[in-house]
């Protein structure tokens, strides 16, 4: 489809235009540079913005396309996440994009649509997140580990995978790690145990932490503590944290084992009485 500018546009108003996604690519360059000088002046939220807005999003779609293109390995359902992705993208660059740079918006869009989608492939490719420089190297050690075992006729060990990737054998040994993280399995997941059928995953992993019931007092307890004087602390870390005997107590601060015994237990009393309060 060929657009031309008419009178209406070159007076300042924008043309009407019935499938902005059919607009040629050469037309949609031009009509572009119209829309976005128009959209710099207008309002925004009024139906006029939102018009010049949508019109620049479906007239230059086919840069997203363009961009996506380079997935054509993906399922098609994977395609239309990314196509939805890289559209994001092209909306931050017109939402961004001003004339006065003295650049064409097809340029500057690209980066941005392009950049939106490998965030996508990024924040969804694992199933942990890890840092950039281990996902990277879990490409690396599969494809050293693929050559090694073809050429060795069996798995390479991690000096020799070291060697291969110029890596040390501690980073080595991380890369491996981290490819733990790209996939996950639910904890629903059924799995086939020996007499007993299937069973959940969650049924053969972890353990209850009957700590975690302690969680509340300790909370509750910190901050009565913190109101102790420091010798009533100090005893209190000493005894529960240090383990030490009360004679052990007393030779630190220079006092009985008596005079340990009723400090402790006064102070004990003390935190007691809160925690009661506080229940």
């Amino acid at each position: 489809m060929t657009v031309t500018r008419t009178a209406e546009a070159q007076s300042g108003v924008l043309p009407e235009i019935a499938d902005p996604s059919q607009i040629a690519p050469k037309d949609a360059r031009e009509l572009s540079r119209l829309f976005f000088d128009k959209l710099a002046v207008l309002e925004e939220g009024t139906p006029e913005y939102q018009y010049a807005r949508n019109t620049l999003i479906e007239m230059n779609i086919t840069l997203v396309q363009y961009a996506a293109s380079r997935f054509r390995s993906r399922s098609s359902d994977e395609m239309e996440d990314i196509v939805q992705v890289g559209t994001i993208g092209l909306i931050k660059a017109i939402d961004r994009f001003e004339l006065t740079r003295e650049v064409e918006f097809t340029s500057f869009a690209v980066p941005y649509i392009v950049g939106e989608i490998k965030r996508f492939f990024r924040d969804t490719s694992w199933a942990v997140h890890v840092p950039r420089r281990l996902q990277e190297a879990r490409v690396q050690l599969a494809k050293a580990t693929e050559e090694l075992r073809s050429r060795l006729g069996r798995t390479p060990t991690v000096k020799e995978l070291s060697q291969l990737m110029s890596l040390s054998e501690e980073e080595v040994i991380e890369a491996r790690l981290a490819s733990n993280g790209y996939n996950s399995s639910s904890l629903d997941a059924t799995i086939n145990s020996t007499g007993d059928g299937e069973s959940a995953l969650a049924n053969f992993i972890g353990a209850d932490d009957h700590a975690l019931e302690l969680v509340e007092d300790f909370n509750a307890l910190a901050p009565m503590i913190a109101q102790l004087d420091d010798r009533e602390r100090r005893i209190i870390h000493m005894r529960f944290v240090d383990e030490l005997t009360q004679a052990q107590i007393g030779e630190h601060l220079g006092v009985s084992q008596m005079h340990v015994s009723r400090l402790l237990n006064r102070t004990l009393a003390k935190l007691r009485e809160g925690m009661l309060a506080t229940n």
